[in-house]
């Protein structure tokens, strides 16, 4: 038990190294970076053409707010969201007239003097990999930058709800509405995949849906980085334990297939009311996720067809090489299990002895068996 502790306390304390608290940034923001101004150059796709890159100003605080009035080239409008290192705001970019999120990091206050440059470049970084996503169902990231004491990304401001309040029993969607999110989320997760990014905290509050119009969109990509082979580096990025596959969760080197395990514990979760595993302390909660099956999908809800809990089945597979290795093929195999619950059922057969006599042969009539 205490060894199970000690790792334990090491795991939790590894999230908020360097890497986790910069991929932070996209999920929960701060307010206070280094004062050398910077310019970051995206992929032409991710910039207007209109605009540049980056713009930086001096910060200016909003009167009797305790927010800037600007940042860069954007006004903002108010505070829409505050996480455990800052706040996400409202702003308005008025070379195009467009509204955007932009959220904010405090390096200052999470690392030391020593560290700050290398945790300044590992967020350009990050936004950088953030902006060449471009992808319908993913949130597009438009503009990054320093002003004053803040660093900040501009990204697209997207209206509707996040998944998490449709997790608990008595608020879960209708299944085959799970299914086709679910499903688009896997499709966006293969096309990050492609591109060399792993999101690496998938879960249903970072994925945005307008249930009326149909949007479904990706967040949160700056927990991310570029999945490169090179790389020696080690240990857990940030994410949220719940989620994280084993092979997350040991501080192993994940891909793509990790973060098509935690689409299956969400999609778990959408389906049940529930997660597939919990646990008292993060010793505990580690345990079952890296050595206990998950429950059966069928064993909390009957009604379920046995097509799809061999789908979650496969998306919570242990072992890398035996889950889902794309995420087209299980967006492929969620959209066939829909349409078969979909599909109308056919009428039973009728006992042949309730046939009504339509036409009676001769038994001299060589064409056919037998009359009566």
């Amino acid at each position: 038990m205490a060894a199970a502790a000690l790792l334990s306390a090491a795991i939790w304390n590894a999230t908020w190294t360097l890497p986790g608290l910069i991929g932070w940034l996209f999920g929960h923001a701060g307010r206070a970076l280094g004062p050398t101004p910077r310019r970051v150059a995206l992929p032409p796709a991710a910039v207007d053409a209109s605009s540049p890159a980056v713009t930086a100003a001096k910060v200016t605080p909003a009167a009797g707010e305790g927010r800037p009035s600007t940042l860069g080239r954007y006004r903002i409008d108010s505070e829409i969201g505050r996480g455990s290192m800052g706040a996400v705001y409202l702003g308005h970019d008025p070379q195009i007239g467009r509204s955007v999120a932009i959220k904010t990091l405090a390096l200052s206050r999470s690392f030391g003097r020593e560290q700050i440059g290398e945790a300044r470049e590992r967020f350009f970084r990050e936004a950088e990999t953030a902006g060449r996503l471009h992808h319908p169902d993913i949130v597009t990231v438009f503009d990054a930058g320093e002003t004053g004491e803040l660093a900040w990304i501009a990204m697209e401001h997207v209206k509707g709800e996040d998944l998490q309040r449709h997790t608990a029993a008595g608020r879960l969607l209708p299944v085959t509405q799970v299914l086709e999110i679910t499903a688009r989320v896997a499709e966006a997760l293969s096309y990050a995949h492609a591109q060399g990014v792993v999101h690496r905290d998938i879960k249903p509050a970072n994925v945005m849906v307008g249930l009326d119009s149909g949007l479904v969109k990706v967040m949160d990509f700056g927990v991310a980085r570029v999945d490169d082979a090179s790389r020696t580096r080690t240990g857990i990025v940030l994410g949220t334990p719940s989620y994280m596959s084993p092979e997350q969760m040991a501080g192993r080197r994940t891909d793509g297939r990790s973060d098509l395990y935690s689409l299956g514990v969400m999609l778990f979760q959408l389906l049940t009311g529930q997660l597939p595993h919990e646990g008292g302390s993060m010793a505990e909660l580690m345990r079952r996720i890296v050595n206990e099956p998950a429950p059966a999908l069928r064993d909390l809800r009957p009604d379920l067809p046995q097509e799809l809990a061999d789908v979650v089945a496969l998306a919570l597979e242990k072992r890398p090489e035996v889950r889902y290795a794309d995420g087209l093929q299980m967006a492929q195999d969620l959209r066939a299990v829909a349409a078969a619950m979909a599909a109308p059922a056919l009428p039973s057969a009728t006992p042949n002895d309730e046939f009504e006599k339509t036409v009676t042969f001769s038994r001299d009539e060589p064409r056919h068996n037998s009359a009566s």
